[in-house]
């Protein structure tokens, strides 16, 4: 999987969105909210597409237990349900 270029994350208050920079990216009909920690799991997995060209759930799952005490298993069925929605919201391809 991989990140999409040209969402950038914003944050607004204690709130993250991910705006798209480009005109085809703006869809004025859907505004794509994450809170902390997905917000977190989206820096990762920008980080992984830049530098290797995608990410993996593994990488995510991984790092989502570095930063926070999360068990490997609550972190891969959160970092499973953040994928799944980035899918739904078109901010990521397979």
């Amino acid at each position: 999987m991989k990140t999409i270029t040209g969402f950038k994350l914003r944050q607004l208050g204690n709130e993250f969105i991910l705006v798209g920079e480009s005109i085809e990216l703006i869809n004025f009909n859907k505004m794509i909210t994450l809170n902390e920690t997905a917000a977190f799991l989206w820096r990762a997995a920008e980080e992984q597409t830049v530098r290797h060209g995608a990410f993996t759930a593994a990488e995510l799952c991984k790092a989502l237990c570095d930063e926070y005490e999360v068990t490997p298993s609550q972190a891969m069925t959160d970092v499973e349900a953040t994928i799944a929605s980035w899918k739904d919201a078109g901010v990521i391809e397979f």
